[in-house]
């Protein structure tokens, strides 16, 4: 009995402590709000998480363009027209999660495709300090963009890059009763007057927090957080009316880890995951959800009657038709 209790033990040494499970994600959420959920999610279940970080539209051409040998088993968060999108190309998996019976069906794929996370406004976010220097007023409309004082001094983030910034390009087809060549001539005077256009979506909004420009166009919950920091930004939302984001997450079709990957999929449509999204600001579909105070909640503002199958039916003709007419500054 002790002889064999010793070769246990040294069998015990040489294998050593058991291995962590480790999940490889994608995410489209902010750095930050990544970093919080994949690291709350670790120190609850003991799976680490690494994760990369791109906006809607580039994440979604790289699950695209690794469709043959996905690289990642799950794709946490960006505007929910990429992640249809992602789902009429065949890219992602279903998955009825038990911790999803809670989201309104208007918020969720009814077979199970993708499930939103939270919703979020556009907005129009100025430096009141650089505004000053500039003897300027804050912008409180998308056609006060259109004003020479404000010409040069605005950023937004590309359409063909950004889920944020083809959310304005529909944004602006709906204000415009789904006139196309209306709308288009309006995002032409706009991209003219735009100072540049960035990759991904918070970017305009965090350069504006630190006053490197003095207005960005971004979703409302980057701004309030920026302000919740200290930034001295003041908030608008445009008063034609506004687009907005829902927020979603996938499970990638033929990701490698697909137990890992509901495991993260449930975590992050539960309590501690729900608590998280409301710490940061944004506001959380699910039912009963908490939602901060300083957030901007949908039925306060005016907003377009958006249709999000519409706006991924029509992404790729929409994207091309900007880039072509108007191109990327």
């Amino acid at each position: 009995m002790k002889k064999l209790f010793a070769l246990c033990l040294v069998l015990a040494c040489l294998v050593g402590p058991a291995a962590a499970e480790e999940l490889m994600a994608y995410a489209s959420v902010e750095q930050d709000l990544a970093v919080l959920l994949f690291t709350a999610f670790e120190k609850e279940t003991g799976i680490k998480v690494n994760f990369v970080r791109l906006g809607s539209g580039e994440m979604e051409a790289r699950v695209e363009a690794e469709k043959a040998d996905p690289q990642a088993s799950i794709w946490v968060g960006g505007v929910g027209t990429n992640h249809i999108s992602a789902q009429n190309k065949g890219l992602t998996a279903p998955y009825k999660s038990k911790a999803a019976a809670n989201i309104p069906a208007q918020f969720k794929d009814k077979d199970g495709y993708w499930a939103g996370l939270y919703l979020g406004p556009l907005a129009i976010s100025t430096n009141l300090d650089r505004a000053k220097e500039l003897g300027i007023k804050p912008p409180k409309s998308w056609n006060d963009l259109l004003k020479p004082e404000y010409k040069g001094k605005f950023r937004v983030a590309f359409p063909g890059s950004s889920g944020t910034g083809y959310n304005v390009l529909t944004t602006m087809i709906y204000l415009n009763k789904m006139d196309e060549e209306k709308a288009f001539a309006w995002l032409k005077k706009f991209a003219d007057a735009c100072e540049k256009f960035e990759r991904s979506g918070p970017a305009p909004t965090n350069y504006v927090a630190t006053g490197e420009i003095p207005i960005a166009i971004g979703y409302a919950h980057d701004a309030v957080r920026a302000k919740s920091k200290g930034a001295n930004i003041e908030i608008n939302i445009p008063s034609e009316g506004v687009g907005f984001e829902l927020a979603s997450m996938s499970l990638i079709k033929d990701g490698k880890q697909p137990v890992l990957a509901k495991k993260l999929y449930d975590w992050v449509l539960g309590p501690s995951g729900q608590q998280i999204l409301s710490d940061f600001f944004v506001v959380p579909v699910q039912k009963g959800a908490k939602v901060h105070p300083m957030a901007i909640p949908l039925n306060k503002i005016k907003t377009v009657n958006q249709d999000s199958m519409w706006d991924a039916q029509n992404k790729a003709r929409l994207q091309e038709r900007f880039t072509k007419e108007i191109g990327n500054k």
